[in-house]
């Protein structure tokens, strides 16, 4: 009968690695449609980035609704260097008309010469193609098309409407190259990691399926809360779940290796890594998670709804590793870790690892280490007084496209003047006092009324001063004070609050950040000083690696700006994914000091046990947002250099020197005010028997 038993506990258990798979492909099929639908949803336009009380904001929105939808703002530029001839003006004249007569102008351009007779722009602006970006993007190819010059002749085609088809383009070609590009990446660190032809495919393919998953739950919630979908979230999600996920992968792979020594059969085994590593997986994945859904008390768009994409991203990866991944692991036996094979009941060759020295290093002199690393990422913050200031528009590429070269054309031959209109929003009924208030504002050039419709009119503003600058910046100022019940928008207005935004945002979400980790951490680690000591930890990385930013983003990369969420979003996902590591460490440790092990022993060994997996995993992260520094837009080469740096002196650094080190110095107080901060009964002399 036990026998009986046995054998159908064995079956059962055989089973449930294949229910669950089976559960996978159900899921998989389910989100299929939902995930192949994702990219008809994804919006790069500006309005789909500013904060949602913005003037600038309610401009774009109230231009979508006027006859005709936004308006399609264009500029020709045509330029020769020793001066425009004849000719060139005729082939001018004649390209505006063929534009004019196949495409619905707002009224019919007139050119304007340029003082030293290089210069000759066209302001060109349709309402053709509405609101929709496919349609914007095929007019201005189309233009682009028709405007060209040939013997000497430059002809470019700018304005706001051809630099959102630029910056589209940008965003088009983030979706194939950085998936590729990741993958690539990844495949490449997990060969080198587990040394095996076969094993780095098994979480690398099942990161895959997490990243599918997550784009069909990514649609559920557009399509159930309104959720913008932006290249820049769809791209940050894509990488959370092939670094997150990777990380999980690598820690479970490395738990599971170590039990399948001490029990015969991969079933057991598994569970038993699952039981040691699944708790510090739910917390860490937990944490970041936590993190990431601060973001939605952000203001500006492109923040907020980067928090629920970014979740999404990590638990989907979470819910694949510690199912699919280990269902797959046990249906491939052993056999999977070929040539390494982990025999039962063999013992791990005894090697002296880096870790272990390293843990040594910081026993020995914890206090003087802990001085020295944070004199160093002391000296390395000072180097963000260095970042550039915030970026312009015209600084946004990394390649100059097509339109940034009309920007600069134009800022060159009229840099007495403004060549790019502010939008002034204003009820219909009262346009005409509108007029004559803005004709009176100090810095406006010149006023030009256009559309009207649903209550609404549209006046077109020309500042005297050249767009972004802060001639014009203190124009648009006084436009908003004068102008009460208009609103006043267009690019260099959307700027403004781009920057005034992000400052607020920062303001709110960093100390809602802090004291979600740090509430997560007190409940995890029960007690006060850890997560305190973790939490300053990487707040201490962030500061270093933006001052490492500092240092190289104008000096080395030439970049002229920095973005204005870099801090934000750097500090969130830097304090989320630098917390995750050091709850591997700190769950190792309170693990070792439960099981009697005296306080520098336990922080030794825990660190000569997890460093491996940490580094590991810590290179995979770095790696996977190193990627963003090949895409093509500053911001996204900002951000993922930041947190790149960042994660790795997170993981060469702070968790090997500075967390070790001042765990060892503070002894049981590391625990303070937990159990495992008092010191333990002395052990009771045994009673002689008394004599006969």
């Amino acid at each position: 009968m036990g026998a009986r038993n046995t054998s159908v506990t064995r079956s059962r258990r055989r089973a449930v690695p294949w229910l669950v798979l089976g559960l996978w492909v159900a899921a998989l099929a389910a989100v299929g449609p939902f995930a192949a639908k994702l990219a008809e949803v994804q919006h790069d336009r500006v309005v789909d980035y500013l904060p949602a009380s913005a003037d600038s904001t309610q401009v774009a929105r109230i231009q979508d609704q006027l006859p005709g939808g936004e308006t399609t703002e264009l500029v020709l530029v045509y330029h020769r260097e020793g001066g425009l001839t004849a000719a060139d003006r005729t082939v001018a004249g004649e390209q505006v008309t063929e534009i004019a007569g196949r495409h619905r102008l707002t009224g019919t351009p007139r050119g304007v010469p340029s003082t030293d007779g290089t210069t000759l722009m066209y302001p060109v602006a349709s309402n053709e193609p509405g609101a929709d970006e496919d349609e914007r993007d095929a007019l201005v190819d189309d233009i682009r098309h028709i405007a060209h010059g040939e013997g000497g002749l430059s002809v470019e085609v700018g304005g706001t409407a051809a630099l959102a088809t630029d910056a589209a383009g940008v965003y088009a070609s983030l979706g194939g190259p950085l998936l590729y590009t990741t993958v690539a990446v990844v495949a490449v660190l997990l060969v080198l990691i587990y040394r095996s032809p076969v094993l780095w495919l098994v979480p690398l393919a099942v990161a895959g399926v997490g990243d599918y998953l997550a784009m069909g739950v990514a649609y559920g919630l557009h399509q159930a809360f309104g959720t913008t979908i932006s290249g820049q979230s769809q791209g940050i999600m894509t990488i959370l779940v092939f670094g997150a996920g990777t990380d999980y992968a690598l820690l479970l792979v490395s738990r599971y290796r170590e039990e399948l020594r001490r029990f015969e059969r991969p079933y057991e085994a598994m569970r038993a890594a699952l039981r040691g590593c699944g708790p510090a997986v739910l917390a860490s994945s937990g944490t970041v998670a936590a993190g990431l859904l601060c973001l939605l008390a952000a203001d500006l768009n492109s923040n907020r709804d980067m928090g629920p994409l970014g979740t999404v991203g990590v638990l989907c990866a979470l819910v694949a590793m510690l199912t699919l991944l280990p269902a797959v692991l046990v249906l491939l036996g052993r056999r999977v870790f070929w040539p390494l094979v982990p025999a039962y009941g063999s013992e791990p060759k005894a090697r002296r690892s880096l870790f272990a020295a390293m843990g040594s290093s910081a026993g020995r002199r914890p206090l003087a280490v802990l001085a020295g690393g944070a004199v160093l990422l002391g000296a390395l913050a000072l180097g963000a007084l260095n970042l550039p200031g915030p970026i312009k528009q015209q600084d946004t590429f990394v390649d100059k496209p097509e339109s940034i070269a009309a920007m600069e054309t134009l800022a060159e031959a009229y840099p007495e003047r403004s060549t790019q209109p502010i939008a002034v929003i204003t009820p219909a009924g009262r346009a005409d006092g509108t007029l004559a208030r803005i004709r009176t504002v100090r810095g406006v050039d010149s006023v030009r009324e256009g559309r009207t419709g649903d209550g609404w009119t549209e006046i077109s503003v020309i500042a005297k001063d050249v767009p972004q600058s802060a001639g014009e910046t203190a124009t648009i100022e006084r436009l908003r004070h004068a102008l009460t019940g208009s609103y006043v928008g267009g690019p260099s207005a959307q700027r403004i609050d781009l920057l005034d935004t992000n400052a607020r945002d920062r303001g709110v979400v960093v100390p809602i950040v802090l004291a979600s980790v740090l509430l997560i951490l007190v409940a995890l680690l029960r007690g006060l000083v850890a997560p305190l000591l973790l939490v300053g930890a990487v707040v201490a990385v962030w500061g270093a690696a933006l001052g490492i930013g500092g240092l190289v983003f104008g000096p080395l990369f030439g970049f002229e700006g920095t973005d204005p969420g870099l801090g934000l979003l750097s500090f969130v996902f830097l304090v989320a994914l630098g917390v995750d590591y050091g709850i591997f460490l700190m769950h190792r440790m309170r693990e070792e000091s439960t099981a009697g092990a005296e306080p520098a022993a336990a922080a030794l060994t825990a660190l000569r046990t997890t460093g491996g997996v940490i580094a590991s995993a810590g290179l995979v992260l770095a790696a996977t947002f190193a990627v963003l520094t090949n895409m093509g837009l500053v911001q996204l080469v900002e951000l993922g250099f930041v947190i790149a740096v960042g994660v790795l002196l997170d993981t060469f650094l702070v968790r090997t020197y500075l967390v070790t080190s001042a765990s060892v110095a503070l002894g049981r107080k590391v625990w303070w005010p937990g159990g495992l901060s008092k010191e333990p009964d002395p052990p009771r002399p045994e009673r002689q028997p008394e004599p006969v």
